[in-house]
């Protein structure tokens, strides 16, 4: 079965699942690197794996106007990495994804401002059960009165949401005018030219270990964002926009198989929730005057 067959909605899914066990394996370097390096190599590397796909598939060449769009999309995709990057280095892993899940409800309200969409009932309804099951896991799991946490992260952490689902909203735009691997190459490419300079400045020596750590997360992002462009030319940024809360299970289940977290009854509730909430807004069809678009060369 071709990827580009399955439902939009289980393509953001998966695209999500990718990119979680990434930033998994960013929290576990994080600490050992400046923030500078972390994003260069995350990025540079990504764009040599970028690269080599484009190669391979040779599409067709960006005209000007995607050159500049992608460019620019760039620029945000930078903005969001460098403030998670750091949120996930100032802050524990659960509040940082806690805060990401505000970027739904951005994701819908830029989709409406930007492209003109408009929400159904359906998907408003997913959103709202699916944000109580986000509420269920992450209250139910953790007191977050018990400790300060730095004011820095926390502003970090709220940024990189709102750059984040300006992102997906503008890789919506793109997604139906130029081939993904151009997207994502572009993506790629800006953050690793802007941050080679103050990377070099603060570089700390890669053992072979964390090396090949890199080279994963590499790989990693440039499936899930392919992953991504897949599901976001298909269908509206404000339908999709529910599937972010799948991120929240993700880490559960990473958090149980290599940080021995054990769910509690909070997080099962909460997963029921989610999952309601998301089928609620995959019955959501396109309408019937929007025809499939077809994938690009």
């Amino acid at each position: 079965m071709k990827l580009d067959r399955l439902h939009p909605a289980v393509l953001a899914i998966l695209g999500i699942g990718v990119l979680s066990v990434m930033d998994a394996l960013i929290k576990h370097v994080g600490a050992r690197y400046p923030t500078a390096q972390l994003v260069f190599l995350r990025f540079s590397l990504g764009f040599l794996v970028a690269s080599a796909i484009w190669l391979i598939q040779s599409p067709s060449k960006p005209t000007r106007e995607a050159v500049k769009a992608n460019i620019l999309r760039g620029f945000i995709g930078l903005a969001t990495a460098t403030s998670f990057f750091y949120a996930l280095q100032t802050l524990p892993l659960a509040e940082t994804i806690a805060f990401s899940f505000l970027s739904p409800l951005f994701l819908a309200a830029f989709g409406v401002l930007l492209l003109g969409e408009k929400l159904a009932k359906g998907v408003l309804l997913g959103l709202a059960v699916g944000f109580g099951g986000m509420v269920v896991m992450v209250l139910g799991q953790r007191s977050f009165g018990t400790t300060a946490l730095p004011i820095s992260g926390v502003l970090a952490a709220i940024g990189s949401t709102v750059t984040y689902a300006l992102s997906l909203t503008l890789l919506r735009q793109r997604a139906q005018q130029d081939a993904l691997i151009i997207i994502v190459a572009f993506q790629h490419v800006v953050p690793a030219v802007v941050m080679a300079i103050p990377a070099a400045l603060v570089w700390v020596t890669l053992s072979a270990a964390d090396l090949a750590i890199y080279a994963v997360m590499a790989v990693l992002g440039v499936l899930g964002h392919l992953l991504m462009g897949m599901a976001f030319r298909r269908a509206e940024a404000s339908r999709l926009a529910i599937t972010e809360y799948s991120a929240l299970l993700y880490a559960t289940v990473l958090g149980f198989l290599f940080f021995d977290e054990i769910p509690g009854i909070a997080t099962f509730a909460g997963t029921v929730l989610i999952v309601i909430g998301t089928l609620l807004a995959m019955r959501e069809r396109a309408k019937p005057d929007e025809p499939p678009i077809d994938p690009a060369p």
